[in-house]
């Protein structure tokens, strides 16, 4: 057995491809790490998660943590767009799947106006407010059986320690149930009789009790083990950021399954709904002013595999030949959603070729969010886009006023999770300065590929 350490605290990270426990001591060290595919289940009445899958896992995981380390405290951080109805009991209905499709509703006519929520009308269940609204139509009897509404880190919060909360930051990521501006519910809840299903809310870092003694026994963890209330993942990775040069322009780049541009300090008045502009809410309770993609699924569709990386000669082939790809490879959400994606010009014809214009389409679309949102002040990228030698780099080089540099935390999410326990503490490792990487016909590739769109109807910013 390994020796135990000093106080720790385990991440529940559940994003939405994968799953991963992390045990994390009070300096900021990752002492153990463990993943899981987050698998949909077909076989009940939708597409929906796997949460028992998840919560033997769980279970097992810690128990193994539970001989590194003294645990003093668990964190969730979960994806957004996500919510489980409870009884005492437990689930009354299998959680929902966001990219499940959702007939049969008019949720348009039912949904607060964009200038109250800064949620963007999206499609299948990417608006929180469209799934509950099916599921009450769908499912009468069950929901209104359900006792509590809870966002997604809440509800394995509830499940570790037993206390129902509602927190901001997942109330705020595009459900249509928030508005930024009042820091309050919208007129959604109340119009559609939700708010007594809605509990109390607490800020994402406050303990919300301490494990049930089940749960304790199950995973060998301290009975005074502390259950936090958790956070959206992507405001996990903006968390080290809020204390930073208090009110000057800064980007953080969160990338993974989505690729999300949160821009401080740009105004909120800009942001448009039909391009999927949204605000977020800070774990501080602060709009965010914000544009995503699905860039990790893009990427992975254009690349068609693994490659490790392409060579700088392979950019610059792609880029002199004119091959490039239009907008969009994935089906939810994003500036272009509906859109079928396409490729201009020579088609690549290797691993490597194929890297590189994944790596080239996801440097213009997040160059393009950037612009759209006036994004301004340095550009911070955090998450699984740090392993892309060539995107921060080209991004820079598209972006000259903005300096910009890779997290060495390939985690914002584990690093966000661990700061909501030891506020006080100074986050490990830095930032590494990525300078521009010139690449030969990039700001004409650039111009060429933002006037395709403008040819398809699409408003384009101009450069920044």
């Amino acid at each position: 057995m390994q020796a135990r350490t000093g106080d720790a605290l385990i991440v529940l990270d559940i994003g939405k491809t994968n799953v991963k426990l992390a045990l994390v001591d009070a300096s900021g060290r990752c002492i153990a790490e463990q993943r899981r595919p987050n698998a949909i289940l077909n076989d009940g009445p939708y597409p929906h998660h796997d949460v028992e899958g998840i919560w033997q896992w769980l279970l097992a995981t810690c128990r193994s943590f539970a001989t590194q380390a003294q645990v003093s405290a668990i964190v969730p951080v979960t994806h957004g767009a996500t919510a489980a109805l409870v009884d005492d009991a437990g689930l009354v209905l299998p959680v929902l799947d966001y990219e499940a499709a959702l007939p049969g509703l008019d949720y348009a006519s039912l949904r607060p106006a964009y200038a109250e929520t800064y949620s963007p009308l999206l499609p299948a269940g990417l608006n929180l407010g469209r799934q509950l609204a099916w599921l009450q139509a769908r499912h009468p009897e069950a929901f209104a059986r359900s006792r509590h509404i809870l966002m997604y880190p809440q509800y394995w919060a509830w499940r570790l320690c037993g206390v129902a909360a509602g927190e901001a930051t997942s109330l705020g990521c595009h459900t249509d149930l928030w508005d930024p501006v009042r820091q309050a519910y919208s007129s959604l809840p109340a119009r559609m009789g939700w708010l007594d299903k809605l509990p109390p809310l607490a800020a994402p870092s406050a303990s919300l009790g301490t494990l049930r003694p089940d749960v304790a026994q199950a995973t060998g963890l301290p009975p005074a083990c502390q259950v936090l209330c958790g956070i959206h993942d992507s405001n996990a990775s903006l968390v080290r950021y809020l204390g930073l040069d208090a009110g000057a322009p800064r980007t953080v780049l969160s990338t993974g399954t989505w690729v999300i541009a949160a821009a401080f300090g740009s105004a909120l008045d800009g942001l448009r709904e039909d391009a999927d502009m949204l605000a977020n809410t800070s774990a501080l309770g602060q709009p965010v002013a914000c544009m995503r993609f699905m860039g990790g699924r893009e990427f992975a569709a254009l690349a068609g595999g693994q490659p490790a990386t392409c060579s700088y000669l392979q950019l610059e082939q792609m880029v002199a030949r004119g091959s490039m790809a239009l907008p969009c490879f994935a089906e939810s959400g994003g500036p272009f959603a509906g859109r079928v994606g396409r490729i201009e010009g020579p088609a690549p014809g290797d691993a490597g070729e194929r890297f590189a214009l994944a790596t080239l389409y996801c440097v213009l679309m997040t160059d393009y969010c950037l612009d759209a949102l006036g994004a301004r002040g340095p550009i911070t990228v955090e998450g699984s886009f740090t392993a892309n030698p060539w995107f921060g780099p080209l991004l820079a080089g598209l972006r000259p006023r903005q300096a910009l540099s890779y997290s060495d935390d390939a985690s914002g999410t584990t690093c966000g999770g661990w700061l909501l326990r030891y506020r006080d503490a100074t986050p490990p490792g830095a930032s590494v300065p990525k300078p521009p990487r010139a690449l030969a016909g990039l700001d004409a590739y650039r111009a060429k590929w933002r006037e395709a769109l403008q040819q398809a109807g699409v408003p384009v910013a101009a450069a920044g």
